[in-house]
This record gives structure tokens, C-alpha cells and sequence, in this order.
């Protein structure tokens, strides 16, 4: 089964369509004109404003002129986030989607079902013509994730419509009136990088199996940073021992998403591979310990690499580039005083 055999039909079909269409934040051309198509194949007024959204115009049924007239707003693009071992370019490449239970999910990469969804529950709107309504107008923002471009640039009166219903919300039942804020920091350095010594051998640190999530709606779950956990293993190690160092270290891919995924390559005396292999698995263990709830299948693999990495980071420079993102706060810092939690 795919997803084109679920129902209802026009709301999977739709959505089918925008998983062929590359949409990542800031790069939504290709959708912008895959919808300006649609409404032209499906006879659906549609223009793109002097920024980017995409707004669709469909009378009233016969009748119900009076009637109060709907706006649907959703947006077009999707966090393009992937696992490490996935091959995808998301800017050419279409979502492989796959069923998984009562779930809908894809293959190494983030659904875009945040909005995908409210696209395509608007489009299926409009295109029903056994539907009787009001005047119906669709709302498709641009650049919702990183920072609400396309609704911030929306000029006054472009829309005519009483009531707008918001198609990005997370759970039926619910009214969510707000979501995490953050602040971004940028740090750029120069830093020197030796050769690895003779004798020495390389391991591999991969952290992953963490939930991430959108560090808007998911902050607050207080899930795993695997940025940290790689971190607080390598400090641990090379505070121990000196002698070992740090080759590489990547983690994380987007400002909005929590990373669920990092690696690091270590260099060290191949005499002490027994005894780093001990702290690594006591340092990953304390962090399995404090996120056994919230990341179950949080997982750490600590493997030989058989090509010795040449040459290593500055252990001054590492050092202090370890203890700042330790550092760096994650997670919800303070609630709002005046928006209390509902408690039913």
C-alpha cells in the first residue's frame, strides 16, 4: 500500500503531488509554480503575490453568496532535515513516503507534512465541486519555518475573507497560541591542525536514534541533543586523556530542528584504546540514563576506522570549542508568566 490508496483519496493524492516537489525554506520556486499549475488545471483562480504566497479564489456556490466568506492558510515549505547515511539532495529531489503502521512516513528524510498537509486538505477543498460554500480563498505562505516571511510580507486588504482557519496545527481539539522563540549565535575561528603521530589509531563516535523534533513545538519535551551527548563524551575523554585527540566532529543540520544525529573521529595511542572505549561507554551511558524517556532508542556505535585520520584539531582550540557548546543552553529556559499551560 502507498499513500495514494488512503483516504480520502484527494487529500492523499494532493499531498502525493507535493512530496514530487522539492520545498525546503527559502528555496520554494518549483512549488510556487507546481500550484500556480494546479489551479489552472483544476480551473481554481490563483495568483502568486509580489512576495511569493500563493493565493487561490473560488466563488460561492449559487446561493450562498452571503454566506461569510472562509480563508484556508497553510504553508508551502517543509524542514529539510535527513539521517546521516541518507542519500537526498532537497533541492531536486522528491520525499519517498512509506506506511508504517497507522502512520505515514519517508525514507531517511523529514515528511513535509508540516505543511504538506494543510496544502493539500485546502487544495482537496477546492477542488471538490459537490461541496456547497461561501466565498473560498486559500492562503499558501512561503518561508512559514524560518522565520514567517510570506504571512509578515502579506500586504493589507489582499484578502477578502471573514473567518481564516490556520491548517498548520499539530493535534485535532486543540488551539495552540504559541511556540518557543530562540536566539541564534554564529562563531568563526581559525585554528590550526597537526599531524597524527605514529602508533596512533582512529575510532568513530556516532550518536543517534534521538526523536529531534522542531525546536519550536518539540523544545519543550525536553528531548536529547545529540550535538551535546557527542560533546560531553569527548570532553570527558579528553580531559582524561591528553593524548587523545580530536580529528573530527559534525552534528546537526538546521537552526530549527533539535539534532538527532552527530559523529566525531578521535585519534589515540593504540595502547589506550581499552581504557577510552571504557569512558566513552560510561560517559554515553550517563547520557542514555537522563534521556531514557524521552529518547528510548538513543543508541551509540564506537568503531575502528581503518583509515587513520592525518591529522587532528588543535586540542587548545577543541577544548574550548567543546566547553561552549556544552554550554550553550537548550531546552526551554523560561515559561510564559502570562500564557499558562491548560490543566484540564
Amino acid at each position: 500500500m502507498t499513500i495514494r490508496d488512503l483516504e480520502p483519496k484527494a487529500v492523499w493524492e494532493n499531498f502525493y503531488g507535493l512530496t514530487r516537489i522539492p520545498r525546503p525554506s527559502k528555496h520554494e520556486e518549483k512549488v510556487q509554480d507546481y500550484l500556480l499549475q494546479w489551479g489552472k488545471e483544476h480551473g481554481v483562480d490563483v495568483k502568486r503575490d509580489d512576495t511569493g504566497n500563493i493565493i487561490f479564489t473560488k466563488p460561492a456556490t449559487p446561493g450562498f453568496e452571503n454566506r461569510k466568506g472562509v480563508i484556508m492558510q497553510a504553508h508551502m515549505d517543509m524542514v529539510p532535515q535527513k539521517t546521516a547515511d541518507t542519500k537526498h539532495d532537497f533541492l531536486t529531489d522528491p520525499i519517498e513516503t512509506e506506511i508504517k503502521g497507522d502512520w505515514v512516513a519517508a525514507k531517511g528524510t523529514t515528511l513535509g507534512a508540516d505543511n504538506g498537509i494543510g496544502v493539500a486538505l485546502a487544495l482537496s477543498v477546492l477542488q471538490d465541486k459537490t461541496l456547497k460554500h461561501g466565498p473560498l480563498e486559500a492562503l499558501i505562505t512561503y518561508d512559514e519555518e524560518t522565520g514567517m516571511t510570506g504571512a509578515n510580507a502579506l500586504k493589507p486588504n489582499v484578502l477578502k475573507g471573514d473567518i481564516l482557519l490556520n491548517l498548520d496545527s499539530e493535534e485535532e481539539g486543540e488551539l495552540c497560541t504559541g511556540c518557543a522563540g530562540g536566539i541564534d549565535g554564529s562563531a568563526d575561528f581559525a585554528y590550526r591542525t597537526y599531524k597524527t603521530p605514529e602508533g596512533y589509531v582512529s575510532y568513530k563516535i556516532t550518536i543517534k536514534g534521538l526523536k529531534g523534533g522542531h525546536s519550536g513545538m518539540d523544545i519543550s519535551l525536553f528531548r536529547g541533543n545529540a550535538n551535546k551527548a557527542v560533546c560531553r563524551i569527548l570532553k570527558a575523554v579528553t580531559d582524561k586523556f591528553p593524548e587523545v585527540k580530536v580529528a573530527e566532529i559534525r552534528g546537526g543540520s538546521l537552526r530549527n530542528a533539535i539534532p538527532f544525529e552527530a559523529e566525531a573521529v578521535i585519534v589515540l595511542p593504540s595502547a589506550d584504546s581499552r581504557k577510552v572505549k571504557a569512558l566513552v561507554e560510561k560517559v554515553f551511558g550517563d547520557c542514555k540514563f537522563e534521556f531514557q524517556y524521552s529518547d528510548p532508542e538513543m543508541v551509540m556505535f564506537y568503531e575502528k576506522v581503518s583509515k587513520v585520520a592525518p591529522r587532528y584539531i588543535s586540542p587548545k582550540v577543541m577544548g574550548n570549542a567543546l566547553k561552549a557548546i556544552i554550554a550553550c543552553p537548550h531546552g526551554v529556559r523560561r515559561m510564559s508568566d502570562t500564557i499558562l499551560p491548560y490543566i484540564p
